[in-house]
């Protein structure tokens, strides 16, 4: 009897040290697993993404536009959280020759007043990357976890590519190929590096869900007062409507642009994206004044249905107001987007543009936007109603001083 005693209880005490081996061994492997243990938790390590750092994911089609470096900057959101973050809104812009600055800060004034996360896809010459990655890098943690970005190296198609760069501006038509670039991506607002937000990308990206079944694409006339309008008087070529459209400011629904086939001048049946634009080039080359802006008016006057456009406040030109005010929407509403075509910002003929390309400039991240920004750049503006664009000058501070409202708000939220 006591045998059988004395074997129950070295098999009780085997139990008892087994289970508590096995309990120490799942305890410490929760620890160096990140698991949901006791104090001492230690969270997994979220990599970063290394700016600079080449793409490897992408196509590797030998078609030209696969054909590109791209160097990312990514955010980590600290504390490594699991939160899947709002889908961004993606913008897009070209930057050749001396528009380094210019184009940063374009990007300033939509960092600034956006809402939503921004996914930037700059398009720039190899010599500008490493400048461009540098300036953006060195903004304040609390403006750089607005917005991510991508810096592309400037692609066309291999057998026009010189004349494709040349074609009006450096660079510019580079937005025509956008769809085949970006392939991966729904939507895109492209605008030209002059470029000014005086109002949330929000809010011109919303016109997204103002499209019908058949439009693909946004932008605003080329010029609402027929008499003084370019294309109507000057153009060789088909153009959109009345007055021609401004490509200056693009809103493109990609997706759409890839699929459809577009009616043309050249053949009996629609043609896709990339068959379209080397045979306008090659038929109206002669004939075009304004490169990329002419083919897409040449698009567009075929295909009207495609088109949605809206007010000139979302693209205010010198032309809106160097012969007396003709934007009825900015005189009613203010400017949300101003275009500094004609080189405005960077000479003396607009001085009421260049006040506000300044005054957005010189704005030092995270100071009080009230007395650093709007209230200089009124006094400034004073000086500017010599000029028949300085006479409208309140148009120009009407909606940023609704946005610059948001920005200590957004500030503070984001230390």
């Amino acid at each position: 009897m006591r045998r059988y005693i004395r074997a129950l209880m070295l098999c009780t005490v085997f139990a008892v040290f087994s289970g508590v081996y096995v309990y120490s061994k799942l305890f410490y492997s929760d620890l160096s697993l990140g698991g949901n243990g006791p104090r001492g938790f230690i969270p997994q390590r979220v990599p970063g993404i290394r700016r600079g750092a080449v793409d490897k994911t992408g196509p590797q089609s030998p078609h030209w536009y696969n054909r590109y470096i791209m160097r990312q900057r990514g955010q980590v959101e600290a504390g490594g959280g699991s939160v899947q973050p709002e889908a961004p809104m993606h913008l897009a812009v070209v930057a050749c020759g001396e528009r380094l600055e210019e184009t940063l800060t374009m990007i300033k004034s939509a960092v600034l007043f956006s809402i939503k996360h921004l996914q930037l896809h700059i398009f720039a010459e190899d010599q500008l990357h490493t400048s461009f990655m540098e300036a953006l890098g060195s903004w304040p943690g609390f403006i750089r976890s607005r917005f991510n970005y991508t810096v592309y190296s400037i692609s066309f198609p291999s057998e026009n590519a010189a004349e494709w760069k040349k074609l009006f501006k450096p660079c510019a038509s580079q937005r025509l190929f956008l769809p085949l670039i970006l392939k991966d991506i729904d939507s895109v607002v492209y605008v030209d590096s002059d470029i000014l937000f005086l109002q949330p990308v929000d809010r011109l990206w919303a016109f997204l869900t103002r499209f019908n079944s058949s439009q693909l694409a946004a932008m605003a006339p080329e010029h609402e007062e027929p008499r003084i309008a370019w294309y109507n008087r000057f153009a060789r070529h088909p153009y959109y409507g009345k007055t021609g459209i401004n490509s200056g400011v693009m809103l493109m629904n990609m997706t759409r642009m890839r699929s459809m086939f577009f009616k043309n001048d050249m053949t009996s049946v629609g043609l896709r994206w990339e068959e379209l634009l080397m045979p306008l080039l090659q038929k109206y080359k002669l004939n075009i004044t304004w490169g990329d802006q002419d083919l897409l008016n040449i698009i567009f006057h075929h295909n009207p249905e495609c088109l949605l456009e809206f007010p000139c406040m979302w693209n205010y030109r010198p032309d809106h107001c160097i012969y007396g005010s003709n934007c009825a929407s900015a005189e009613e509403d203010g400017i949300n987007i101003l275009h500094g075509n004609r080189g405005v910002y960077h000479d003396h003929k607009q001085p009421a543009f260049r006040a506000v390309y300044e005054a957005i400039r010189k704005y030092p991240f995270g100071a009080d936007p009230v007395t650093s920004l709007l209230d200089p750049l009124e006094e400034q503006l004073l000086t500017t109603t010599h000029t028949y664009c300085g006479k409208s000058h309140p148009l120009l501070t009407k909606r940023l001083a609704h946005s610059l409202a948001n920005i200590n708000r957004k500030s503070s939220a984001g230390r």
